[in-house]
Formats: structure tokens, C-alpha cells, sequence
């Protein structure tokens, strides 16, 4: 299940599913550096997958106060809404086996069925043997792999992650790896793992630079403007439940500033590129 309109998943059914039913935990995630949990929500006859982040789960960040991830990813979730991009899958608050935390619908993928024919060709973002960059991907960063072979990291050069690059601009987002954009099997693309977003300072780290310097197409603007309203017209009230005045100032800075210097950041941080990147 996934995020497909302003108000939910676009299934009301599993948003409702989501909000109501009771969570049960089938697994848990390793990769996450915080308590993370594959669960399954249930309502009546009806179930729904998801994942959970209890907030006792969270790990303690030296730059983010303790106890804020799970609103930062209902945050983002809200953004993504409001630009009506629906790149983050419907996210909630709410109670779970390890008491509150962030629960959202998981996104399903070509070839997580055993049976499913597996996807062929490069990812959207990808290291590749260096000099063997295909058409239609845009080189990143020279780096070496395990082994000692040299290696670039690439990413599509594709509409829906130029839109996300510019969501996770707006979001000020810290940690998007290769490995939180994922495929789903509606042909849409959706960001995951949004805890470390919406920081008041400049914290931006992506694998996403490809469109570095490159303006930002009208339509896109449209979109942006459209956030900037929102947060002018009763978003910011929501988002208080969730982030400080303090960081939704910053997002209406940032969303302000680049409706009037519509460019794409350049990565002139001294750490641009989260890592590992994946």
C-alpha cells in the first residue's frame, strides 16, 4: 500500500486499516539504525504492512533532539502532501507494541515475491564499474568499492527523482542513501526514512546531486508555491504538532528562497553524500 493523494494513501480502506487496526509485529528490520519493525495491521478481515518506529526505538542524535524522528517523518509526509508529489507513503502517530511511534504503509516492489521476475538492469541509484556509465543516468561521485576497484555512483536521470531531489531540498533532508528510494510496483517512486528532515540549519546530504546548479522548471515552482500557501493557510499549525516554530520558519525560508532563486543547490557542504550511500 502507498501514498497517493493529499489526505491518505489514496485507499481509505488501508489508511483507515492503518489508523484503527491493531499492529502485530512480524519482523524486524536490521539495516535501521533505530528500532525499526516490518508489521502487519488488522482489522477486522482486513490487513495491511507497514512499518513501525517506536519512539523509545530512536537512538539518541547529537544534532537533533531526542525523541523527534517520528514526528520529522509524519512532517515530511505532510510536505510531500501539500506539494501533491506523493513521494512518502502514508505516515501516522500512533500507539503500537513499544507504545507511540511513526507507522507507515509499506511500499511494495518489484520481485519481493520469490516467484516475481526480478528486476534487470542498473538501479535508479547504483554504483557502476568506473567509465561504463549508461545513457540516462547522471555520474555522481568517483569512489572505490570493497575489493579496490574503482567505481562510480550514479542516479537516473528521471522525472520522478529530480522532483524528489527537490522535495528533500525543501525538507533539508540529512540522510537521503540509494537505499530510501525505493520502486514500487505502481511504477511510482517513494522516499522513505525521512527522521533526520526539517532541521533549522543547513543539513542537506544526498545522493541526488545530479541537477546541482540546474534551474527548476515552472511546473515544479507550481507545486512549490503551492506548499509555501499551504504553510500560510493552517499546514504550519499542523506541523506544530510535530516540529518547532523555530524549523517551520526555516522550511517556509527555504521554500520561499528557492521560488525566488529557482536553481538547485551546488554540494558545497564539506560532507554532501550520506555514507555508507546505500
Amino acid at each position: 500500500m502507498t501514498s497517493t493523494s493529499e489526505g491518505g494513501s489514496g485507499d481509505g480502506d488501508a489508511d483507515t486499516i492503518l489508523q484503527r487496526g491493531e499492529l502485530t509485529v512480524i519482523g524486524r528490520i536490521r539495516s535501521a539504525s533505530n528500532a525499526t519493525f516490518l508489521c502487519e495491521a488488522s482489522l477486522g478481515e482486513r490487513q495491511v504492512h507497514c512499518v513501525y518506529k517506536p519512539v523509545a526505538g530512536e537512538a539518541p542524535l547529537w544534532d537533533f533532539p531526542d525523541g523527534t524522528l517520528a514526528g520529522r517523518e509524519r512532517g515530511a509526509y505532510l510536505v510531500s502532501a501539500a506539494l501533491g508529489w506523493n513521494i512518502v507513503p502514508y505516515t501516522i502517530i500512533r500507539g503500537g507494541p513499544a507504545g507511540e511511534g511513526m507507522v507507515q504503509l509499506w511500499v511494495d516492489q518489484p520481485g519481493d515475491e520469490v516467484d516475481e521476475e526480478q528486476p534487470t538492469g542498473p538501479d535508479l541509484v547504483d554504483l557502476l564499474p568506473a567509465g561504463r556509465v549508461p545513457p540516462g543516468f547522471l555520474p555522481i561521485l568517483q569512489a572505490y568499492d570493497y575489493a579496490g576497484d574503482e567505481v562510480t555512483l550514479v542516479h537516473a536521470d528521471d522525472e520522478r527523482l529530480r522532483r524528489m531531489a527537490v522535495f528533500d531540498v525543501l525538507v533539508n533532508n540529512a540522510d537521503r542513501k540509494g537505499g530510501h528510494i525505493l520502486c514500487g510496483v505502481d511504477g511510482r517512486v517513494y522516499g522513505v526514512d525521512h527522521g533526520v528532515t526539517l532541521h533549522v540549519e543547513d543539513k542537506l546530504r544526498t545522493v541526488l546531486w545530479g541537477w546541482a546548479g540546474k534551474p527548476v522548471d515552472d511546473q515544479t515552482l507550481e507545486s512549490v508555491a503551492a506548499l509555501r500557501d499551504a504553510l500560510r493557510d493552517g499546514l504550519a499549525d499542523e506541523l506544530c504538532a510535530h516540529i518547532t516554530e523555530r524549523e517551520i520558519g526555516a522550511l517556509l525560508s527555504r521554500t520561499v528562497g528557492l521560488l525566488n532563486d529557482p536553481v538547485m543547490p551546488t554540494p558545497d557542504r564539506r560532507r554532501p553524500i550520506p555514507w555508507p550511500a546505500f
